[in-house]
């Protein structure tokens, strides 16, 4: 009886072919309501009953990664059989924000999940905000690298990010009685849904020791590196989606475990903290994102980190064409790995130790091969941002890299010589090696000398990099150097931070500009049409009144959602002038003393800004700023015309609030100083109005959107070099400047910090004896300035027509035209269409294994 029901079974499902949705893959509403309940019940091991609202963004959490590991699985497997030549991206900070909002946009899920949880009394923002965000990046250069891997994945490039995964990224910033204090960031707490760890892909990184020559087999000499220590590489691996594309890339992330954690002989004899050591001193490897460098110990870790994370990355890339290709012969052709800054630029001399040491390659073959494959981004026109580590140190970490560079040195200089011979000074001037004031290696030059490929990140960060920071190296290889102005991704910076606003524009113009941002230009048409011109003003309004709220959450601080909302958030450095912006504000506070009742517009200053912990300079503006903010606010004579906020702990998520409120973008660092900056482009994009000098991207930025348009001020670069040459002297403006002095003497008095008449001294000291970014040079032209920008905002539709000029005008700023350049013009790659099959039982799970 059994038989023949069985054979009655069998042959109805043969004929009805039953359509089931995987409850791993589907995306109705039904199925997902269904997968976060049994990733809650299931992975968590938690009832409705006992569920927190962490548990359930974990549950959608790792609904929306079953999701794109199906797209991701497909993605690897056909790079892999396609042999595709594919993007390396190695940089030692990834800024990626919180995961879940922008993969369900990405994935195309957000409506779904949204209407899943409200129908069970859950709202998507509330589990939005509880995802811990990782903090492993400073600033700009994290940022620029995670747009980059969105704009990689949506633009379907074969693209693999390669950085630390960070115990603990850069600190939490909380402000006590004005000052900062930094605390641990511990992201990974709670654990971390995004991550897939890959036990099976370790790798040993060896450090110290000795090295030793020995002929091979042929009798050609070659070394051998005996390490005193070997540190084992552990990956992590996170996936990037492209929006509305199949592509799934990866970020895999490099955990440092010990090669022996636990050693029980020591244990045994009691000397219990000798017996894990080894684990300890390993694992502080991946433990913090820049430690202090001011000691010692902190440079010594610094380049530990940068070593480790470029070493396990290159035995990766090679282990992977490896397992494509017979040889390393064709590695150029197939792997195009780019160095974001210096950090990781010991690469070049990595990938020649294992080409030439572990894989018997002929010294030139191997450089030839090293060149052509790396090329190197500079992000920074600060001589001490460009590394040099003292050879001492290379020769107790890295003794067998210390050889390679100063092989690769004598090559390079000999071919300089024939260029240019007798020309001693240039060869000082290019030589890899610093000899003065102690010898130290020069890692932007090594970058330069095995990178086919050298670009700055802005038209005036590129021509400087030519005419100033590496002039000898342009002059050699002109055909290396290209610019490439960075860009933002508008999914998150536009799409998911500014939702009303991406709304309203889709309305008028479809969806097309979220993947090509030109298409915003479209809204042309719209800038004289009254209604879109209320809508555009009204959105902004509530943005404001949005962030007025969170401000008095974090500050308990009232602020005006009518009054202007000047903006400055961005890591805080002297070359940023974050301090110049300060002096503006006293200036007005100045006017209101002297006068009650002068008729000044209403302002609401909000600053956003980190400090590095050994930074004293920055982290003294950082109290003064809260200094001035706690007089202004609350003295009666302001009556609320100004008001001072500094917004603790800026992050991603807190910049995506920041950015759709803002009026007014400070960009007002010194000529010259900043690269590009990014900030810039993410105000402009959600519609504020630039007050900024002609420096990094501010340039273009105001060719785009139209000089009337753009509130400029300052001196350009030519005038801040021949004003240092003629003998730059702060002083005199101090003396015949009132407001200029009156603001000093007001701060060097000590009325901003009541018995400490000094705390502040040596801001004004600073600012008096040397004034190196030329804030005094500056102010008066800052200060009118800002009285065009009263003027303009005191006449709301002017304003308005402005602030819309300044967005549909930002389509050159997207990342995705970035990468695009990178791809045609450096990395020579090709997009690859990645085609999904659809669930089916026939060919799902252990079925498929017989196939194989």
């Amino acid at each position: 009886m059994q038989e023949v029901h069985q054979e009655q079974s069998a042959s109805y499902t043969e004929k009805v072919k039953i359509q089931v949705e995987d409850d791993r893959t589907g995306t109705s509403l039904d199925t997902i309501k269904r997968a976060i309940a049994d990733n809650l019940y299931y992975l968590q091991g938690k009832d409705i009953e006992f569920a927190t609202t962490y548990n359930y963004y974990m549950a959608l959490a790792y609904t929306v990664r079953d999701r794109l590991l199906h797209r991701w699985l497909k993605t690897t497997k056909t790079y892999f059989h396609q042999n595709v030549k594919t993007v390396y991206y190695l940089s030692a900070e990834f800024l990626m924000g919180r995961q879940l909002a922008k993969n369900l946009v990405n994935v195309g899920c957000w409506e779904v999940a949204r209407q899943a949880l409200e129908e069970s009394c859950l709202k998507l923002d509330d589990l939005i905000e509880k995802e811990p965000e990782p903090g492993l990046g400073n600033g700009g250069l994290g940022r620029l690298a995670a747009c980059f891997l969105d704009s990689l994945a949506t633009l379907e490039i074969p693209a693999v990010g390669y950085g630390i995964r960070y115990e603990f990224g850069i600190f939490k910033q909380q402000i006590q009685n004005g000052y900062q204090v930094e605390q641990p960031d511990k992201w990974l707490s709670l654990g971390n849904p995004w991550e897939i760890p890959r036990h099976e892909d370790q790798v040993e990184i060896k450090f110290g020791g000795y090295t030793e020559a020995y002929p091979d087999k042929q009798g050609n000499y070659r070394v051998r590196w005996i390490p005193a220590r070997t540190v084992i590489g552990m990956p992590y691996d996170t996936l990037v989606p492209g929006y509305n594309t199949n592509t799934v890339n990866t970020l895999r992330l490099w955990s440092a475990k010990a090669s022996n954690e636990f050693d029980l002989q020591i244990f045994d004899s009691g000397d219990y903290n000798r017996a894990v050591e080894d684990k300890t001193s390993s694992e502080n490897i991946s433990k913090v994102l820049y430690p202090n460098d001011n000691i010692f110990q902190g440079k010594m870790l610094r380049l530990e980190q940068q070593y480790f994370f470029v070493s396990c990355s290159l035995q990766d890339i090679i282990r992977t064409h490896l397992s494509r290709n017979p040889n390393l012969d064709n590695f150029h052709e197939k792997a195009a790995i780019q160095l974001n800054d210096t950090h990781p630029s010991i690469g070049v001399a990595e990938l020649m130790r294992l080409l030439v040491d572990d894989h018997d390659m002929e010294w030139e073959k191997a450089w030839n091969i090293t060149q052509n494959t790396f090329g190197y981004t500079n992000h920074t026109l600060l001589s001490e941002a460009l590394e040099r580590w003292p050879v001492s140190m290379f020769a107790t970490l890295l003794p067998r890299h210390l050889e390679i560079i100063y092989e690769i040195n004598f090559r390079f200089l000999e071919k300089v010589k024939k260029r240019y011979p007798g020309d001693d000074g240039r060869l000082a001037r290019m030589s890899l090696i610093e000899e003065f004031p102690e010898k130290r290696v020069r890692m932007a030059h090594l970058a330069c000398a095995g990178a086919h490929a050298i670009n700055g990140v802005a038209a005036l960060h590129t021509q400087l990099l030519k005419t100033d920071v590496l002039r000898d190296f342009y002059e050699f290889s002109p055909d290396k150097f290209t610019n490439k102005t960075n860009g933002i991704t508008p999914r998150r910076w536009l799409l998911i931070s500014n939702p009303k606003l991406a709304l309203l524009i889709t309305e008028k113009i479809g969806k097309n500009w979220i993947k090509n941002l030109e298409e915003i230009k479209q809204l042309e048409r719209f800038i004289d049409d009254p209604e879109f011109r209320h809508s555009w003003r009204q959105i902004k309004h509530e943005n404001k009144q949005d962030l007025a709220a969170y401000i008095y959450q974090k500050t308990e601080i009232v602020v005006n959602p009518n009054s202007l909302f000047d903006i400055q958030v961005k890591r805080l450095h002297e070359y940023k002038r974050q301090l110049l912006n300060v002096l503006h504000i006293i200036t007005l506070y100045n006017q209101i003393k002297q006068n009650p009742d002068v008729d000044i517009l209403h302002r609401t200053f909000i600053f956003g800004a980190k400090a590095a912990p050994g930074y004293y300079m920055a982290k003294l503006i950082i109290k003064l700023i809260n200094a001035v903010g706690e007089i202004v606010n609350n003295d009666p004579d302001v009556r609320d015309r100004l008001k001072v906020v500094f917004i603790p702990n800026f992050s991603v998520s807190i910049g995506q609030r920041i950015y759709p409120a803002s009026d007014l973008s400070e960009q007002i660092s010194t000529a010259g100083k900043e690269a590009s900056g990014t900030g810039n482009m993410k105000f402009s994009l959600n519609g504020a109005l630039t007050i900024g000098t002609l420096d990094g991207a501010n340039i273009e930025i105001r060719e785009a959107v139209g000089a009337e348009n753009f509130f400029l001020f300052g001196l350009n670069v030519e005038e801040v070099k021949a004003l240092k040459y003629q003998g730059y002297n702060p002083e005199q403006y101090y003396t015949y400047n009132q407001e200029l002095r009156q603001v000093i003497d007001r701060i060097a008095s000590g009325y901003f910090s009541p018995g400490k008449p000094h705390l502040f001294h040596p801001i004004v000291e600073s600012l008096l004896g040397k004034d190196e970014y030329m804030l005094f040079a500056d102010y008066q032209t800052y200060i009118d300035c800002q009285e065009r920008v009263n003027q303009a905002y005191r006449n709301p539709e002017y304003w308005t027509r402005m602030s819309i000029i300044n967005s549909i005008n930002m389509g050159k700023f997207s990342a995705d035209r970035t990468i695009n350049e990178y791809c045609q013009e450096i990395w020579n790659v090709e997009p690859v269409k990645i085609d999904m099959e659809a669930y089916s039982q026939e060919t799902a799970g252990l079925q498929r294994y017989c196939q194989i």
